[in-house]
């Protein structure tokens, strides 16, 4: 057979691309096969008008590599090409989780997961592709790729459970309306069906154009390493996949409705996360950012007594988030909360709360002295951290020590509450919920990790940074849904008492410590953005900063150390997910440093921690410790952000990098 070639203009405009030969190699030998095999002739059309219209950097970081395994799984945009998510990449992932499957269940009688999809639709939004040339990407949702998976996970006689779509006509010809599940209740289905895995199409909070595969495990988490290289090796070694159509994969049974008690259980289960039953006085304006959560988070709300309002303008899913400022449907972004702050102070509400499209995040804004105010993922992790360790609500563990979980990049608030509350706390993990649950996993396997002794009742509360919250064990991922009931329930006992979440934060801080947590993003796009996040790292390991706005570095901790205490890096995965630096600064400072794991960025996350004042310390002695403590934090993000981009010969001043 006849080597596939690229066209010679390819060939020319990928030579003058600064990255290694390897990945150009890559490049023109992915798009060369798209061009010419009979598989891809459909990509054919667009491929071609790509190359007319130049676009040889979009095409180059379409195919210089196979679209990566990252924190969240397989994520990234819509479109043609080994690096884009398409029916391709996610037949042969399915493939591929299929092989990895019965590698890891080899007597199994019958092999099962559970598929579930958010929203999304592509419509190329992003103005990328010809709209004179035909485009079979366009309008596939995430419901589409699921089907597609469903019919790789039956033709490999893999049986699946997935959503019953709902006929919105009589007869036959009436349309399939989805029915839409969240990520955390996949998780708690897969362990309630005792599925073998998982899997939801859903790019969480990114663009509308994105979409991805996260893959999970029995238990209902994802892999860590090195598990998670087994099924990425498995899965970028396959290069097709088997299919059956689905009309008959369901008659034969392999694809199956999941019964809507699972639904019910999952709704039950996070409205009995409740503490204090009675506090039911708060007004809760709730969106799901056109996403699952109404169907979650919202119900819980509900079930567990709570007056709930939906935000009637992003309450109807849609995948093109059109109703969401820059169509980033993110709680993590204040902006995306507006429109349901603007609805709940005309209808007196005293609580927004807000879940991304698969609804595993959370984000809150409430009124505080006549202005609405928006908490961070770390305030909101410090609010329901005290609540439930050091409030009134505490639950004792059943048995063994009660502990709670977090990661490295988390405020250090969360620990200086858990160990002033007598609760055991594991935070140094890497970033990704997959690290909480796998504490999670082993405490409920072996009643041991590391030093504590204890069992799956003694957990009480694992959070991250972005947004992310658990606090009930029996799910094993982020799960919005339990932590806006307790925020729900929170609101109402500040309320009855005539105070807000920014005064509940106040005494926190006034008992042990104002702690400043700032998170920098630097975006780097493409096959050289890629290239110089790596040259950022490979620098700051050669070159390490010796003080940094004016503070001496007292520590760098370097994750790829294997003499340090997380030990041997014992795969790919392992090194990608330790690919952190962390230094620790002078005066209660630090900053950590690590690559995104689904996104072309640099993530700097800064903290600077005051001391405790003292609960009878007054209001402007507090305010002054804050201003104090955030200007530092300013400081602090500044000066690395400067001394990060040098190191590619970038220099942006100080306004720019406040945007």
């Amino acid at each position: 057979m006849r080597e596939a070639v690229c066209p010679a203009p390819v060939r020319e405009a990928f030579a003058r691309i600064d990255v290694p030969e390897a990945l150009r190699q890559k490049a023109e030998e992915s798009l060369a096969r798209w061009l010419e095999e009979d598989a891809f002739a459909d990509a054919r059309p667009q491929l071609e008008g790509l190359i007319e219209k130049g676009s040889f950097g979009y095409l180059f970081d379409s195919f210089f590599q196979e679209i990566p395994f990252g924190t969240g799984g397989r994520r990234g945009p819509v479109g043609f090409g080994t690096n884009r998510i398409n029916p391709f990449t996610v037949s042969t992932s399915i493939e591929g989780h299929s092989q990895f499957l019965k590698r890891r269940f080899p007597g199994a009688a019958q092999l099962s997961v559970v598929v579930a999809f958010d929203v999304r639709v592509f419509m190329d939004l992003r103005g990328v592709y010809d709209r004179a040339r035909p485009n079979p990407l366009l309008g596939l949702s995430s419901m589409d790729f699921a089907r597609i998976a469903a019919q790789v996970y039956a033709a490999n006689g893999i049986r699946v459970w997935m959503p019953r779509p709902a006929s919105t006509g009589s007869g036959s010809s009436g349309a399939e309306k989805p029915r839409y599940i969240s990520t955390p209740e996949l998780s708690f289905a897969i362990r309630l069906l005792k599925a073998q895995g998982g899997l939801n199409v859903s790019a969480s909070h990114n663009h509308p154009d994105d979409n991805g595969a996260k893959i999970y495990n029995a238990l209902g988490s994802q892999e860590i390493p090195p598990v998670d290289e087994e099924l990425a090796k498995i899965v970028e070694a396959t290069r097709a996949a088997r299919f059956i159509p689905f009309g008959e994969a369901v008659a034969k049974g392999l694809v199956r409705w999941l019964p809507p008690e699972v639904s019910d259980a999952y709704v039950e289960t996070n409205a009995k996360v409740s503490r204090n039953p009675a506090a039911r006085s708060a007004r809760v304006v709730f969106t799901p950012l056109h996403g699952t959560g109404l169907d979650s988070a919202g119900a819980a709300l509900r079930r567990a007594g709570f007056e709930v309002e939906a935000f009637p303008d992003q309450s109807a899913p849609d995948g093109t988030f059109a109703n969401v400022p820059f169509r980033s449907p993110n709680p993590e972004v204040r902006e995306s909360l507006l429109g349901a702050r603007d609805h709940a102070r005309a209808r007196g509400a005293d609580l927004v709360l807000g879940t991304d499209p698969d609804a595993d995040r959370l984000g809150m804004m409430a009124p505080h002295e006549g202005e609405w105010v928006f908490l961070t993922g770390n305030e909101i992790g410090v609010v329901l951290a005290h609540y439930l360790l050091a409030g009134a609500g505490v639950r004792p563990a059943g048995q063994g020590e009660r502990f709670a979980v977090t990661t490295v990049v988390t405020t250090s608030l969360f620990s200086r509450i858990a160990r002033a509350s007598g609760v055991r706390v594991i935070d140094d993990l890497g970033v990704g919920f997959k690290y909480i649950a796998h504490v999670m996993n082993t405490l409920e396997a072996e009643g041991r990790y590391r030093d504590i002794r204890s069992t799956i009742e003694g957990f009480t509360i694992g959070i991250e940074e972005s947004h992310g919250y658990l606090v009930t064990p029996a799910t094993r991922d982020k799960d919005a849904a339990g932590a806006a009931v307790l925020l729900a329930e929170i609101s109402s006992l500040l309320k009855d008492r005539g105070a807000s979440f920014l005064d509940y934060l106040d005494d926190i801080y006034r008992e042990l410590g104002y702690v400043k947590n700032l998170l920098v993003n630097t975006v780097m796009t493409g096959a050289s953005g890629f290239a110089n996040i790596r040259k950022i790292q490979a620098s700051l390991r050669q070159r390490p900063p010796s003080s940094i706005a004016g503070r001496r570095v007292l520590e760098i901790e370097d994750r790829w150390v294997e003499t340090g205490p997380l030990g041997k890096i014992v795969s790919e995965t392992d090194r990608m997910s330790r690919d952190l630096l962390l230094y620790r600064l002078e005066g209660g400072a630090r900053i950590t440093l690590r690559p995104s794991g689904t996104e072309s960025k640099n993530k700097v996350y800064v903290e600077v921690s005051g001391l405790a004042l003292g609960k009878g310390a007054s209001r402007e002695a507090l305010e002054a410790e804050k201003a104090r403590i955030d200007q530092a934090a300013r400081d602090l993000a500044r000066a690395f952000t400067r001394d990060m981009l040098s190191r590619i010969v970038v220099s942006i001043p100080d306004h720019e990098l406040e945007i």
